[in-house]
């Protein structure tokens, strides 16, 4: 790889240092290439060992160095965007990388039990070569999940090891995966996949050499994985007492680097925790007031109760709620035209959650389509138990999951002519999901919600977000148990018990990510605020949205000076 950083201008420099740095983030990283649709380094996995670690950190800081030595009055105003971000996105990367967090910390929603399993959603085998890939990727997973017990043993070598409730979970996943004959497994299904334009030889090669991998490579693998959690993990994992970074060697420091890299602000975490208070001291009287009004109830405690036990507001069956995940979807592609310029190209389409993993898994998440244009976004919802899904969180779900929240977002970024790939994919999580909670509300301004009954998804979304504040910052550095993180969620919002526990676990196992959604959205509604205070009359939504997302998940510095710069560019009326 060769790159002219030597360049006559400023700007030529800047591309073609962006340019490497995404070359280089690809190698590093080749299954989230492979979720991009680039598919040059589909017969590998990242490598976990110290010395890929230290060459990253090497790599990350020499490439931050050349970026800040571009001054940005020599860049004109788009150039001097793609600076700051790809600063902030180094520097997010840095300061993560140095907490070795990713070492120890064991996540149900997150691990390779989930993510490994899942590259056979994005790698699809079209030609007998990218039969081979597959193969080779796949017996790769043996080494690599070597390497992942190595990290946890250089994590409690360290004194650094994850809180029991998550290891239990993900050992109950890996239990499931392990007790899956080979020929079950979402790995083995592209050997069932018909092929009639290879050679027979070369097809059968495939199919045999893939279920070995499967039953030679990757179920031992996974087996020594479950080994190292059940005998040297769980007896050194911390109790639900001490779920937090505040009790690890180390993690006062790495909690206020991970605030730093999640949200793009240096915010101290007591700040944080009294901003959370504040908005669940707000939103509780929203409640109470949409409560009198459509339940008749008048206090927030009697508000929850009837929401979270009246089972006529919980779905029946798995149908109904992915049903509802599509119809909402379709109603929302069909009412942003008047609200954005700006429209995405690739579709969305609403997928369930595997069901391996659906039982610890989140309500919903959000997967990137491909730059390739291959692969369309996917919005996919939870299935389990649909007994314990409400109604009423439904729509605000998919608006924040599909459209107008991350989808549209995430796609408009990938589309944007002219800007560097790394812009285009990357960027800030307060960005991203202070887009999405944004989106909840913006939704209703839009006239999407069907009811007023849905308006309390709204308020519970919000609040819940609003918790995350709360309970992230009391945990990791207020010392607070797991029990206290859970009974402050019930008490403020309206999700059920199971996806609360799910959720808490989530902030034990991803240190201050949760806190990126309420201070994106807190910035987002700020910088609208000031531009229609400044605009007036002249103040357009459909123009704000388009500045807002017209140069990627920027950092919310940058973004500030984004739309500030749009509002002194608006004609004079």
């Amino acid at each position: 790889m060769t790159t002219d950083l030597a360049a006559p201008t400023a700007s030529a420099r800047l591309q073609a240092l962006a340019d490497a740095f995404w070359e280089a983030f690809l190698i590093a990283h080749p299954t989230f290439a492979t979720v991009m649709g680039d598919r040059r380094f589909d017969d590998r996995l990242e490598d976990l060992s110290p010395e890929a670690r230290e060459a990253e950190i090497e790599r990350l800081a020499a490439t931050l160095r050349a970026a800040d030595a571009i001054d940005p009055a020599d860049l004109d105003d788009r150039d001097r965007v793609t600076r700051s971000m790809l600063i902030e996105e180094i520097g997010g990367q840095l300061g993560a990388l140095r907490t070795r967090i990713d070492e120890w910390s064991l996540s149900p929603i997150d691990g390779p039990q989930s993510w490994l399993i899942d590259l056979v959603e994005y790698q699809t085998v079209e030609t007998p070569e990218d039969g081979r890939r597959m193969v080779a990727r796949w017996r790769a997973m043996g080494p690599h999940i070597d390497q992942a017990i190595e990290g946890l043993r250089r994590g409690m070598a360290r004194r650094q090891v994850a809180c029991v409730v998550p290891v239990e979970r993900v050992i109950d996943e890996v239990r499931g995966l392990v007790a899956t004959p080979a020929r079950d497994w979402r790995l083995a299904s592209p050997a069932g996949e018909a092929h009639d334009d290879w050679p027979p030889a070369e097809l059968e090669d495939f199919r045999a050499e893939l279920r070995a991998a499967v039953a030679e490579i990757v179920i031992p693998a996974f087996a020594r994985y479950l080994a190292t959690l059940e005998s040297e993990i769980v007896p050194a994992a911390r109790s639900s007492d001490r779920p937090g970074l505040v009790h690890v060697p180390g993690g006062e420091d790495a909690y206020r680097a991970l605030i730093r890299t999640h949200t793009t602000l240096d915010l101290e975490p007591a700040a944080v925790h009294e901003i959370g208070l504040a908005e669940i001291e707000r939103i509780d009287r929203e409640f109470e007031d949409l409560g009198a009004r459509v339940l008749g109830v008048h206090d927030l405690e009697a508000t929850l109760g009837a929401l979270r036990e009246d089972p006529a507001l919980r779905f029946s069956t798995a149908d109904e709620v992915f049903a509802t995940a599509r119809d909402t979807l379709a109603r929302a592609q069909a009412a942003v035209p008047a609200w954005f310029g700006r429209l995405p190209k690739a579709p969305c389409e609403v997928l369930r959650i595997p069901r391996e993993t659906e039982a610890h898994q989140t309500l919903a998440y959000y997967s990137w389509p491909a730059l390739d244009g291959s692969r369309p976004g996917r919005f996919y919802i939870n299935l389990h138990a649909p007994e314990t899904r409400p109604r009423y969180e439904a729509e605000a779900l998919a608006f924040h999951e599909a459209v107008p929240g991350h989808h549209l977002q995430i796609a408009i970024g990938q589309e944007l002519e002219g800007l560097p790939a790394f812009q285009r994919a990357l960027g800030s999580t307060a960005f991203a999901e202070g887009w999405g909670l944004y989106t909840e509300r913006l939704a209703d301004e839009m006239g999407l919600y069907s009811s007023d009954l849905d308006r309390f998804g709204i308020l519970s979304f919000d609040a819940w977000r609003a918790c995350r504040l709360v309970v992230d910052t009391g945990m990791h550095a207020l010392g607070w148990t797991r029990h206290q993180a859970i009974d402050f969620v019930r008490a403020h919002t309206a999700l059920g018990d199971n996806n609360i526990a799910n959720e808490v676990d989530r902030y034990i196992a991803w240190p201050a990510q949760a806190l990126a959604y309420k201070i994106g959205q807190h910035e987002i509604l700020r910088l609208r605020t000031l531009a229609q205070a400044s605009l007036g009359s002249r103040f357009d939504i459909r123009s704000f949205h388009d500045a807002v997302l017209g140069s990627g998940a920027v950092g919310l510095v940058t973004l500030a000076g984004i739309v500030q710069g749009w509002i002194d560019r608006q004609p004079a009326t």
